[in-house]
């Protein structure tokens, strides 16, 4: 059976193709070879043929004649094997030799009809040599390779075999022509087409491809490229420090779990016993407290971890994490091994080399009052201050509604102009990102700029006595930005203060504004000492108990002190827990703590403190049977190893370096998941839809 290029052709009518694309107006057949024969010129058809349409079958023109996409595959299972690498190409001194390269055709240049120049580009599109191609350099029997490489479009993956001669370094080259090798050329004997790139794709160095085009996306830009080559090295640096250097195990843990309350929705897998289903594990978390009742010393992984949760930036509904577990460990000596792994990484990768030793901790108030975040970004500065006590009882009434709240203040030296800080602030407050601090329901922000040709530098409402002791306190100049925000007098809840959000995004705006620099460097820091409780709310509904409150970190987490142990029977939301975050430039890196190793300790946690019901108790009984067995103390972290990547590279999302990551929407663009489910699934997996109401 045989289809030839016009059957082909006319197949695609009425195919629809996706934007960016393009039909070819021809199709060429290339001349076709292998190091060993030429093939019959109609086998190559199909290796140049138009884009088909995939949902269309391939049809037959008859019977008895074969199908030349057959004929054409075949032809490139076999092809000479590379003799070297484009790296090694740099010694000159191997003029003369014969080699045969792999990689992918670049941009062709014919001087005339016996003379092409064009590019070869390697497997990891990093390096490129030139070709020469004559009519007299190349086989004369059947279609020479000159001919072939006439004809071969760009970008098509090729076997070239040809002959080493030195070359004068090119004045220009092409835009693709990246790692050029300079001191030689190459003269084509014989080259042999893998595969060819088709005509209606297009693509160039500025061509911007859509998500559902992911592929052309990652061959296309070499920054994607790059950085997937370096989280690569880095899952290799981690692997090599933990377990050659700090003696753990990598073991791989289940990905088909059971639905437990620990924090966040889960997916389920259902299967075919009807009711029954799997869940997706949020992390390895009960499986590596098993592996320290287990007598594993030390664990680690780097694991698939699934959350259904709504999305931002920095999160995926499928993630990867470096996690870890130690036997016989505090909090201390996890955060030891940790910022060896960091430490290495920054040394290695980023040429870091004043990475402090150790990382400056700070406690999850401290970081709330002087920042507004349990991930401070230290580089901006602009602690904050508490100064209701500064002030005039009037002033604290014209702030906010609240009574008896706290009052913080902080400053930005946004200029040394007042009247640009004016503009800056005029141009804020005017802006969608201004409309969540002005819709505060505790009051919205007082802003002052300070001048020093106005009575108390601008900041008259706060009376002589006020003004001065906040002048002395922020160290006050003009221009300088003064924001003063209520917030209610109780203990800090949650990851962040209302001043904390306007402080990042005050910074963020005047730095797009050229205003202030951005900032540059590293700022590790570790937090400590969070709350081992917080309240439920609507978007964090924790462990569904009945008591109000929910683990801050997991329900496995330690009490930090005995005496946070005795706090557990009279006032639990004041517990503190052994609960520690890795933050580095705003961004939490990752978080652990100490566990519960103690079966009995774990359930009163689970039943007396969060009050859940038995049913969900029932579903921790293989924890807590393997805490039961003589379980030893243990301590563990796990760092998210996408958003680890994202910052040491500078990049906004951690879409920026996962292969195939999720849109927005969780949904793969690329190979259009998830699917609906058809009812064959559902009935074999006993599942319907509801009546929507």
């Amino acid at each position: 059976m045989r289809v030839t290029a016009t059957r082909l052709s006319a197949n695609l009518a009425g195919c629809t193709f996706r934007r960016g694309f393009r039909l070819a107006s021809r199709c060429r057949t290339p001349p076709w070879r292998t190091c060993a024969t030429q093939p019959d010129e109609r086998a190559i058809t199909a290796l140049q043929a138009p884009r088909r349409c995939y949902s269309q079958p391939l049809r037959r023109a008859s019977d008895d004649v074969p199908i030349p996409v057959l004929d054409g595959f075949k032809q490139t299972l076999h092809f000479p094997p590379a003799t070297c690498t484009f790296e090694e190409l740099a010694d000159c001194n191997r003029a003369g030799e014969q080699i045969t390269l792999h990689g992918y055709l670049g941009t062709r240049r014919d001087a005339s009809k016996t003379l092409t120049f064009a590019e070869l580009r390697d497997m990891k599109l990093a390096s490129t040599i030139q070709l020469v191609s004559s009519l007299a350099s190349t086989s004369d029997a059947g279609f020479s390779g000159h001919e072939t490489l006439r004809r071969l479009t760009t970008h098509s993956p090729v076997a070239v075999t040809g002959t080493l001669q030195p070359r004068k370094a090119p004045q220009k080259t092409s835009e693709h022509a990246s790692g050029l090798v300079t001191s030689a050329e190459m003269r084509v004997e014989s080259i042999v087409p893998l595969n060819a790139f088709p005509e209606d794709i297009i693509m160039a160095p500025e061509t911007v491809f859509q998500a559902d085009q992911r592929h052309l996306q990652i061959r296309n830009e070499p920054s994607l490229r790059e950085a997937l080559r370096f989280r690569s090295k880095a899952a290799h640096i981690i692997r090599d420090e933990l377990c050659d250097k700090h003696d753990f195990i990598e073991i791989e843990t289940p990905l088909l779990f059971k639905s437990t309350p620990e924090g966040a929705r889960e997916f389920l897998v259902p299967t075919r016993v009807p009711g029954m289903a799997y869940a997706l594990p949020q992390s390895p978390q009960q499986y590596k407290q098993i592996l320290m009742a287990s007598g594993i010393p030390r664990y680690m992984q780097i694991a698939k971890c699934f959350r259904d949760e709504d999305l931002r930036a920095d999160r995926q509904p499928e993630f990867t994490q470096v996690d870890l577990e130690m036997a016989f460990a505090s909090g201390g000596d996890v955060m030891q091994t940790v910022e060896s792994v960091v430490r290495r990484l920054w040394v290695e990768m980023l040429n870091q080399k004043d990475m402090p030793q150790p990382f400056p901790r700070m406690s999850y108030n401290e970081a709330m009052s002087k920042y507004g975040s349990d991930k401070p970004d230290l580089r901006l500065g602009s602690e904050i201050h508490r100064v209701e006590y500064m002030l005039p009882i009037d002033l604290i009434g014209k702030i906010g509604p609240l009574a008896s709240p706290a009052v913080d203040v902080m400053k930005i030296p946004i200029s040394e102009d007042p009247s640009a800080t004016m503009a800056f602030v005029n141009t804020f407050m005017d802006s969608p990102e201004a409309q969540p601090f002005i819709g505060n329901p505790h009051g919205q922000p007082g802003i002052f700029v300070i001048d020093s040709r106005k009575p108390l530098q601008g900041m008259q409402v706060f009376g002589f006595e006020a003004a001065e002791q906040v002048e002395e306190l922020l160290a006050l100049e003009d221009g300088d930005l003064v924001v003063l925000q209520a917030r209610p007098n109780a203990p800090f809840s949650g990851g962040s203060t209302p001043i904390g959000n306007l402080r990042l995004a005050l910074h963020k705006t005047a730095v797009a504004q050229g205003l202030l620099p951005a900032p540059r460097g590293f700022a590790f820091t570790w937090i400590t000492d969070f709350p081992l409780f917080s309240p439920i709310t609507d978007t964090e509904p924790g462990q569904g108990g009945s008591a109000g409150l929910a683990s801050t970190h997991h329900p496995f987490t330690s009490p930090k002190t005995p005496a946070h142990v005795d706090l557990l029977l009279t006032n639990p939301s004041s517990v503190v827990a052994d609960h520690y975050d890795l933050v580095v430039n705003g961004v939490e890196l990752g978080g652990g703590s100490r566990r519960i190793h103690n079966a009995d300790m774990q359930k009163f946690v689970l039943q007396e403190i969060l009050k859940i019901s038995d049913e969900r108790l029932g579903d921790f009984a293989h924890l807590l049977e393997a805490l039961r067995a003589g379980c030893p103390p243990h301590a563990g972290l796990a760092l998210g190893f996408d958003r680890l990547i994202a910052v040491m590279l500078g990049k906004e999302s951690v879409r920026d370096v996962i292969a195939f990551p999720k849109t927005g929407r969780g949904e793969d663009a690329m190979v259009k998941s998830p699917t609906r489910m058809t009812e064959g699934q559902l009935e074999t997996y006993h599942l319907r839809f509801r009546d929507s109401k």
